[in-house]
């Protein structure tokens, strides 16, 4: 059984690209959030949830820097970026809510209340999901366009 262009695996290699900036940018996204919310919290001397909430914010701004001069460059031209980056935030606000959900099922509803099963279902398994939704919400909401194929280039060099 070889694959055809309309073949799921296909579709996959088309993505790919897309993929991969869309990593790069979630990556750099990630270094942002994390780095600011240690220096907040270390040198700086902020409250966590202080720091967690800006670190968020420069994380989600890196990110959508990234999918909007990157990944998605050439997708959704015609709407304003600020309305883009609403979206995005909501998008990425839904990711985050879906991690403390996966965290609320494990420790509340199973009954895992360890560091370590908070950290596998908060950090992995909540964020494979938000990675899911995120990248989902990012193409299909956020740089949306009508003339969308499964043969666009998406990359960050060409």
């Amino acid at each position: 059984m070889s694959g055809g262009a309309g073949s799921p695996r296909e579709r996959l290699r088309a993505l790919g690209p897309e993929l991969l900036g869309f990593a790069a940018a979630g990556i750099c996204a990630y270094a942002a959030d994390l780095g600011l919310f240690v220096w907040l919290r270390g040198p700086v001397g902020m409250d966590p949830l202080t720091a967690k909430a800006l670190s968020f914010v420069a994380g989600c701004s890196v990110a959508y820097a990234g999918n909007a001069l990157g990944t998605y460059r050439r997708d959704a031209a015609d709407v304003p970026r600020l309305r883009q980056y609403a979206v995005f935030f909501a998008v990425n606000i839904a990711g985050a809510l879906v991690q403390l959900l996966c965290i609320a099922v494990s420790h509340y509803g199973l009954g895992f209340t360890s560091q370590r099963a908070d950290t596998v279902s908060g950090a992995g398994i909540g964020m494979a999901f938000a990675t899911v939704l995120r990248f989902w919400g990012t193409r299909t909401l956020v740089f949306r366009t009508s003339g969308r194929t499964a043969s666009r280039e998406a990359s960050w060099t060409g």
